[in-house]
């Protein structure tokens, strides 16, 4: 058959690979940022349906030093006053177990409240951070941007020239000190020989 491959024959390789546009490609393996969009959706996916840990609860370790109470922690025996050993065992177990317990109880009656409160509360949060706050500092990043050229304006325009002029006034004038038998010379405008002389106290 005209147009195949004969037995034997390797097949002709490319050169170069076929060009892929990079938007409206139906072939997505190949094309890389549809591939980055699919992962990161996949990823949005995860967040809201990973299943929770129950072994390690907190994995940020914020709350290491804060609620990490045990026995020893709270009830110590310094060195020659000691209970009964039957004494120090059923306190320890008391301790333990009544914490235990009671923290479980608690959860269970008012943690699932408390978690729609705090859910509702940290939604408010964010939504008046994405919704209000953002868009206002925005808002007067742009504001004040625009005063601020004004500003510089103003006090390239009116400033500048009267701190110069002032500079350059006050530029000529040399100041120096002598102290010679209990005399100050002071020296004023440059060009000038004004001195003024004044008696210091003698020295006790």
């Amino acid at each position: 058959m005209t147009g195949g491959l004969k037995d034997g024959e390797p097949e002709e390789e490319f050169l170069h690979s076929p060009f892929i546009r990079k938007q409206g490609n139906i072939y997505k393996p190949n094309n890389k940022d549809m591939d980055n969009d699919s992962l990161n959706e996949k990823t949005m996916e995860d967040i809201h349906t990973k299943e929770i840990d129950l072994v390690n609860r907190d994995p940020k370790h914020i709350n290491d030093d804060v609620v990490k109470v045990d026995f020893e922690d709270v009830i110590a025996e310094p060195a020659g006053t000691y209970s009964f050993d039957g004494v120090w065992k059923a306190s320890f177990t008391t301790f333990t177990v009544t914490k235990y317990w009671c923290y479980r109880l608690l959860t269970a009656l008012v943690g699932i409240p408390l978690a729609l409160i705090w859910g509702i509360f940290f939604a408010i949060l964010s939504f008046l951070h994405i919704w209000a706050v953002v868009p206002c500092v925005k808002s007067y990043l742009i504001e004040i941007h625009c005063v601020s050229r004004v500003y510089s304006i103003c006090v390239h325009t009116f400033c500048d020239p009267l701190f110069e002029a002032m500079g350059k006034c006050l530029s000529s004038i040399r100041v120096r000190t002598t102290k010679e038998g209990g005399m100050v010379g002071c020296w004023g405008w440059e060009g000038q020989s004004r001195e003024k002389e004044r008696a210091l106290p003698n020295s006790i």
